[in-house]
């Protein structure tokens, strides 16, 4: 079990775990779950980190639609910055805990600022990386918000 999926279970959170074999051809980590789970694209997120004012360490957590690119404008908006910038990968894979394509909002070794795209609100359910490349958690958007302390706000929209 990975941390995402202990926490979930830790704090009784009714979830589904999606698992399917990764291809590491593939060009997107999203879309492949989207196409290998045969989810609806609206419902499958991705988890990216941004670092604010140009600070590299200083990180917050997007969760956007697999299909949405992020809008850092409004990522620094909702983190309070004036600027964000896409994290380095390595700090991203050493603050979480988690690789590249596998990390999961849930379970970070590090809690961030935490902020979902405003469209997940609307959904039952919600499918976001399991904290492994090739397995997902699906779980009610409300609850992921609640585990890690976020906010829905508008992250994709120009």
């Amino acid at each position: 079990m990975t941390p995402a999926i202990n926490l979930a279970k830790k704090k009784k959170i009714t979830h589904t775990v999606h698992q399917y074999d990764h291809d590491p051809r593939h060009e997107s980590y999203g879309l492949e779950a989207v196409e290998a789970l045969g989810q609806d694209p609206a419902t499958v997120f991705k988890t990216l980190l941004f670092a604010i004012n140009g600070e590299p360490k200083n990180l917050a957590v997007a969760v956007i639609p697999v299909a949405e690119k992020l809008n850092l404008k409004l990522a620094a908006k909702a983190a309070g910055g004036k600027k964000a910038d896409m994290a380095d990968k390595d700090i991203a894979q050493k603050t979480t805990g988690y690789v590249l394509g596998g990390i999961s909002p849930l379970g970070q070794k590090k809690a961030l600022p935490t902020f979902i795209h405003s469209s997940a609100e609307s959904l039952e359910a919600m499918c976001v990386s399991a904290g492994k490349r090739g397995l997902e958690i699906e779980l009610a958007p409300t609850d992921l918000a609640a585990l890690t302390r976020a906010k829905f706000v508008n992250l994709c929209e120009a």
